[in-house]
């Protein structure tokens, strides 16, 4: 990889990362970015690694500074990261997937991984909020997965699928990501 590219690479991901942190803790302010119900709009950006590899790294560096501020602490740190982390790395396979052009597929990822990584956070605290495998049951498992699952649902398909098709519409995504 020539430098220029380094930089162009380093500078997208440090730009998506900004972005994914800001966009979360705007949504905080609202009380809808923490917890088991969540509407992250941030989580529309988790589409872009149909676009760039850089936004692999730069929405796992989002997500963990986004989640700095979680009150699940360290737990959320792990957790909320490395499903980022997997779901972009399943985004930018999905992308490729195209129905009539379009990747319907891409924002699929982000509300499987996150379903089940969060979902599991979530059904291993107890109610004192103390995180252990000890506390797990299905039944958090499955209200917790559920409701994570659905509000990622309605954020990446409502919010990053128009994105995509905007990025691609307008010819954005060959100036900003080439």
């Amino acid at each position: 990889m020539r430098t220029a590219s380094k930089v162009r690479f380093l500078a997208q991901g440090a730009v998506i990362a900004a972005l994914y942190a800001v966009l979360t803790y705007l949504a905080a302010a609202m009380n809808l970015a923490y917890g088991p119900v969540q509407f992250r709009f941030s989580e529309a950006l988790t589409v872009l690694p149909v676009f760039t590899p850089a936004a692999i790294p730069g929405l796992a560096l989002g997500c963990f500074l986004s989640n700095l501020a979680s009150p699940l602490g360290i737990v959320d740190w792990v957790f909320g990261t490395a499903a980022t982390l997997l779901a972009a790395f399943g985004t930018q396979a999905a992308g490729k997937l195209r129905i009539k052009g379009v990747s319907v597929l891409a924002p699929l990822p982000p509300v499987l991984a996150n379903a089940m990584l969060v979902g599991l956070e979530v059904a291993c605290l107890s109610e004192a909020g103390v995180f252990s495998f000890s506390h797990f049951s299905w039944a958090a498992f499955g209200a917790g997965a559920l409701s994570v699952g659905l509000g990622e649902l309605v954020v990446c398909y409502a919010l990053g699928l128009p994105l995509i098709l905007a990025l691609e519409k307008t010819g954005a995504s060959q100036k900003i990501f080439a």
